[in-house]
């Protein structure tokens, strides 16, 4: 078996320590330092990992910052995705072997160390098998944000084939994921969109139609899109307008949320339950291991078979994590138009 390694590197073929992104305490993005680290050594039921890719999310640059407080080992490397090659081992461990193409998600969160680093030990239960053909940057890309489409479509709003769906921002990180995953499952999905780029960006996705938001209502495309109402809402924003949602929901209709930590939007309750739909908050960390796994094999076949592809803007190094880090904040934070999809950084390179 021919396996895929960049530069024909090996693993156990290591000449130095591995180098790390890290910080010491929560700050700015510039207190990211970069340094050589002890090799972690996989204990037991953990995969030892060769990084060949990292993904940053927005709840990277909210944990380095400490606008969401978590206890944090020191010092922190952060980062929630990965993909790469399994280099080890620990005792226990039965469904990796060394050589193995791997990827993960739910690192860096919850005293976990994450992703930004040469080498990585992480739990079996969060590593998943990645298909001989698909490469490292895009199931990197695809981990965090892949799992919290599959988490919200299929576990909570639990999607058949022909409903319809709105989805909030479909050339983002999360929505492109979810256009790309409710059109595999056979959905009718209409989007919205801040430009015609990437309004077009949505229909190479499996977006049916596309609302060009800064131009056309959202409210009147929708409803002529499905005049009965969407059975499914995926809303993106930070601060939901849940008239105009529960408005454009069919009968038992289910709206999911994935943002708004801070948010208190008035709620019409009598229209919500007259119409008898449903509200489903979700964070994919909390996701059990298990329900996890069901995501990421439906994920990398997806991946195998050109049914899901990664949406990348940007690649940094690992010497460049700072701006990585300061790109994405830009994005979420100052809502910047640099960004129209994911960060990606490159190791071992």
């Amino acid at each position: 078996m021919t396996l895929d390694f960049p530069f024909d590197e090996r693993p156990l073929q290591r000449v130095r320590p591995m180098k790390a992104a890290f910080i010491t305490e929560p700050g700015p993005a510039d207190s990211i330092q970069i340094a050589e680290q002890p090799d972690p050594t996989p204990g037991p039921g953990q995969v030892l990992i060769r990084v060949y890719a990292s993904a940053i999310n927005p709840i990277d640059t909210y944990i380095r910052s400490g606008a969401i407080a978590m206890d944090l080992p020191q010092p922190f490397v952060p980062g929630c995705d990965a993909a790469g090659v399994v280099e080890n081992v620990g005792p226990g461990v039965k469904r990796f072997t060394i050589g193995d193409r791997v990827w993960c998600t739910n690192q860096g969160l919850l005293g976990r160390q994450g992703t930004l680093a040469e080498l990585i030990a992480v739990e079996e239960g969060w590593v998943f098998k990645l298909p001989e053909p698909v490469p490292y940057e895009d199931a990197a890309a695809c981990a965090l944000v892949g799992v919290t489409a599959h988490l919200g479509l299929f576990r909570e709003a639990q999607l058949s084939p022909g409903e319809s769906i709105l989805v909030i921002g479909g050339s983002g990180g999360v929505g492109s994921m979810v256009v790309q995953m409710a059109a595999a499952k056979g959905a009718r999905v209409i989007t919205t969109a801040g430009s015609e780029a990437k309004a077009q960006v949505c229909r190479d996705l499996g977006a049916e139609e596309v609302i060009l938001y800064n131009e056309e209502s959202i409210a009147e495309k929708t409803k002529a899109f499905a005049s009965d109402g969407v059975n499914v809402f995926w809303e993106t924003r930070r601060e939901p307008d849940f008239d105009v949602a529960v408005d454009l929901l069919a009968g038992r209709g289910r709206m999911v949320l994935m943002a708004g930590r801070d948010a208190r939007p008035a709620f019409p309750v009598g229209p919500f339950y007259v119409k008898e739909c449903s509200l489903h908050g979700f964070v994919m960390f909390k996701a059990t291991p298990m329900e996890m796994k069901t995501a990421a094999e439906d994920i990398s076949n997806w991946l195998a078979s050109g049914k899901l592809s990664a949406n990348i803007s940007a690649r940094f190094t690992l010497e460049e994590a700072a701006q990585a880090h300061a790109l994405q904040e830009s994005a979420t934070l100052e809502d910047s138009s640099q960004l129209a999809g994911k960060i990606i950084v490159n190791l071992n390179t």
